[in-house]
């Protein structure tokens, strides 16, 4: 006797089990609940895969978000411990790996969350060969590099979350000084997501009026009125939320929110992300770091060519020289 289903619906064909759009987060922790919730609730993706160690978290995040499905306009959520249910993702964003601490840099955390990387990304290639990589964890630039040499594949699909993050805050705190909206202070924080980020100040406008045009001293030695504390605002922001709420949660999962956005609509925005560089601006080591970039649907396709001043140059090739000195220390 035919259940309720085969009373209701007669099948006319089979239906796709991956609508080209599967994107998987790893690791459930703050950042990658966060990540999956921006990417959910903006209906980017409407079929989220969650992967990590620990079970019992793992499926109670994914039973949180399918009770809001509805909410969500029907999106599909799965999980698993088992990388197999990651097959034919589109985007795998990875989150995972061990906490920066109060005090502690995103540096110091390199060796301990390469061991992580190993652990994750042969398998998120092994069931899915055509992804894009988006990696997140700390240090993205370092990881992000690891995540290329351990994936195999092709350097403009592997990219990192690098200074997105980082310039949204900057416009931010442009927008609070000359008391307009973020969304109309143009401005790039660029190279390492840390302690050796570059603020292009020649860059910085606001509708096409540039403010070294108007005062040349912005943010410099000479300037009176501070601006160049802004960028010390934004390197120092993530260790002020650190210490206020424990993590950094929210603003990243928007800002890899965006950049999922850019990748499975094939939209050619440009996203400050963490690339490889070398060739770059004069720089020559092997490594990633951010540029303004043009993503879409197979990662990568262009990197602006920014004319930086002579200063905003050389700190750029300084965070380079620190990333390739990291990186020498890695053990494989």
């Amino acid at each position: 006797m035919p259940g309720t289903k085969e009373l209701l619906l007669k099948s006319v064909q089979t239906p796709l089990t991956n609508g080209g759009n599967k994107v998987t987060v790893v690791g459930v922790g703050q950042v990658g609940m966060a990540c999956a919730f921006s990417i959910l609730s903006q209906r980017i993706s409407h079929d989220v895969c969650l992967v990590d160690c620990v079970e019992d978290k793992l499926l109670g995040e994914m039973m949180d978000l399918q009770h809001g499905s509805m909410f969500f306009k029907n999106c599909k959520v799965s999980a698993s411990t088992d990388y197999a249910i990651t097959a034919g993702s589109k985007l795998c964003i990875v989150t995972a790996g061990v906490r920066q601490r109060e005090g502690e840099t995103r540096l110091d955390l390199v060796q301990r969350n390469t061991e992580v990387m190993k652990s994750i990304i042969p398998k998120l290639v092994q069931y899915s060969p055509d992804t894009i990589l988006l990696i997140v964890s700390n240090p993205v630039d370092i990881l992000t590099y690891i995540a290329w040499k351990l994936s195999g594949l092709p350097k403009e699909r592997v990219i990192g979350s690098g200074t997105n993050l980082d310039s949204s805050r900057f416009r931010f705190l442009l927008s609070q000084k000359l008391g307009v909206a973020p969304i109309s202070c143009h401005g790039w924080i660029i190279g390492e997501h840390g302690d050796s980020s570059v603020a292009v100040w020649s860059g910085v406008n606001v509708a096409g009026v540039r403010l070294t045009d108007i005062k040349p001293s912005l943010g410099g030695k000479d300037d009176t009125e501070n601006w160049g504390e802004l960028h010390k605002e934004v390197i120092d922001s993530a260790y002020q939320v650190i210490k206020l709420k424990g993590y950094t949660s929210w603003a990243i999962g928007m800002s890899v929110a965006e950049i999922t956005q850019s990748i499975l609509y094939n939209a050619g925005n440009i996203s400050a992300v963490s690339v490889l560089v070398k060739g770059f601006h004069g720089i020559d080591k092997e490594v990633f770091l951010s540029l303004p970039s043009v993503l879409g649907a197979n990662g990568l396709t262009d990197v602006v060519i920014q004319p930086l001043t002579c200063k905003e140059k050389e700190a750029l090739q300084e965070s380079a020289k620190i990333m390739a000195q990291v990186q020498m220390g890695i053990k494989w």
